[in-house]
Parts: C-alpha cells; structure tokens; sequence
C-alpha cells in the first residue's frame, strides 16, 4: 500500500482520507482546521503540521481543495517537497487551465500529474460512490486506480490533463440546470393545487428522473437546504463554465441563466445552503417568502 499525503480534509475531503485508511493506506492529512485533523486521526491516519510535512517523501499526493488559489498554493509545496516520480491527484474542482499549469510545471519536476474531479457531493465522498472524471496520461490514471476504487464507484480517464475538469465543468451545468428546474417543477404543482410530494414519486419513476429527484426532492419540498454542497461553490464552478465556454467560442445560454440564478441565490443571502436552495429564488420570483427549514 502507499504512503499519501492529503491536504483538504473539508465535507468532501475528510470522508475520502477515511477510505484510503480503511483501504489499506498509509495517510498523513493537512488542513487549515482542526475539524478534518481529527477525524482523520480518528480514523487511523497521521495529522502534519502543514502541507509541505504531508507532501514530504509520498508516493501519492492527494489535494480537495475549494478553489484555484489554494490550489496553487499548495502545489507551490509539492513542487517544493515532493520526490520525482511521486503522483499527484487533484481532486479539486478548478479551471482547466489551471489543471494545465499543473501538469506541465510537475512534468519540470518529475511528477506525474492527474486532475481528478468529482460528482456526488457529501453523501458520495460518505459512501465511497463519487464518479470521478480523470484528465492525464493512461500511465497514470492506471497507477491511480486503487486509489480511485477506494473513494469512488465510477471512474473514467475524459482525455489529456485538464480535460477532467472540463467534464466535471459540463458536470455542474447539468447539475445546476436540473436544480433550477426541479425547483420551478415544484412551484408549479404546488401553485396549481397537486400533491408536489407524489408528482415528484411520479417523476423520479419516468424519463425526467434523476440523481437529484431520487436524492434531493424531499428535502427541498420540506424547504430544508443543510449543505452538501454550498452555494457559493456552485457560483464559483459556474464562474469556470462561462470562461470555459468563452475559450471554447460556444453558446450556452441556458447555462447563462443557471449562473444568474446560482448569483441571485448567493446575493439573496443563501451562499452557504446547498445548491438545492435555487427554490428559494423560485419561490421569491413567484412572489413566495416562507423559508422555513432554510438552514
């Protein structure tokens, strides 16, 4: 088994770290809070004092962190600490030309580099059944893949480094799209006097099902928006889709719009709900104010 440096041990990152653990793994965990330290130790894993005591003499580094910045600067370390050939995996959701950068600046120093993003929020880092989508070279995503089967159920190498982030940018338009309009399914049965409980059953069951309606519709009916993944992290992803789209000169409007109403619910207050409270803009377009469960 390897030995693994983890830096971001966050609702996402603290459950993954505990199935490389379980997995066999040796794992030394850094985060800014104590919250995931613990936990990892907790779980049989090593706590560092910082990210360049967790990186030194890995095989495989491991980031989930929130944005490009921390990304960057943690990688500052890795290029610092780490030993040529060591493989680093990103599982952050960040800009593909950041992936890039990455790659090309660990290839300088003898890493081997893989973006690694995931789908399936808290409940699937939980259950080790996240689907992850892999950009880098086939050498390395096949050394990567006990890694991998550890935290995730469904894996696919997308393409060169950098492509996984463009997949995991499609990913989030899908996801933020379907919300939206989830959201406003709901307040049409609820206004127009049907059961919004049981059409959502009927729906789940037919073509307009998803992960989201088998998941999420009962809590958004209850109007009960806990996190598994916050609003303000949506808005920063739909900030990636814009500019990915703009560099690749194509038209998404309808993603457009999914990025106005994840802004409107971020300025309306609502950054830190989960991504499911777009029915609250809904509900505030349609002249709606109860929030009751918004928490």
């Amino acid at each position: 088994m390897s030995k693994i440096g983890f830096v971001g041990l966050g609702i996402m990152g603290s459950p993954m770290a505990g199935h490389l653990v379980a997995a066999g793994h040796d794992v030394t965990g850094y985060d800014v809070g104590p919250t995931g330290l613990d936990k990892l130790k907790a779980a049989g894993g090593a706590a560092a004092a910082s990210a360049a005591e967790a990186v030194r003499d890995k095989d495989i580094v491991i980031t989930m962190l929130p944005q490009d910045e921390h990304v960057e600067q943690v990688f500052g370390d890795v290029l610092e600490h780490a030993n040529p050939g060591t493989l680093y995996i990103d599982f952050s959701t960040i800009t593909p030309r950041t992936a890039r950068w990455t790659a090309e600046e660990g290839k300088k120093k003898g890493l081997r580099v893989l973006d690694a993003p995931v789908s399936g929020g808290e409940t699937g880092a939980v259950n080790a059944a996240l689907s992850i989508m892999v950009g880098g070279a086939e050498a390395d995503f096949e050394a990567a893949r006990p890694i991998f089967g550890a935290v995730g159920k469904t894996v696919a190498l997308v393409g060169g480094n950098g492509a996984g982030q463009c997949v995991k940018a499609a990913n989030q338009l899908v996801v933020g799209g379907t919300y939206a309009l989830v959201a406003e399914a709901i307040m049409l049965m609820e206004n127009l006097g049907a059961d919004a409980a049981k059409g959502l059953d009927v729906l789940a069951g037919g073509l307009a099902g998803s992960k989201i309606l088998e998941l999420k519709r009962e809590s958004m009916l209850a109007r009960s928006f806990v996190p598994g993944f916050r609003i303000d992290l949506h808005h920063k992803d739909m900030g990636i889709i814009l500019q990915a789209a703009r560099q690749a000169e194509v038209s998404i409007p309808m993603g457009a719009l999914t990025a106005q109403l994840i802004a409107a619910a971020r300025a309306m207050g609502y950054g830190s709900l989960d991504h499911s409270a777009l029915l609250l803009v809904a509900d505030a377009l349609s002249g709606r104010t109860e929030t009751d469960g918004a928490s």
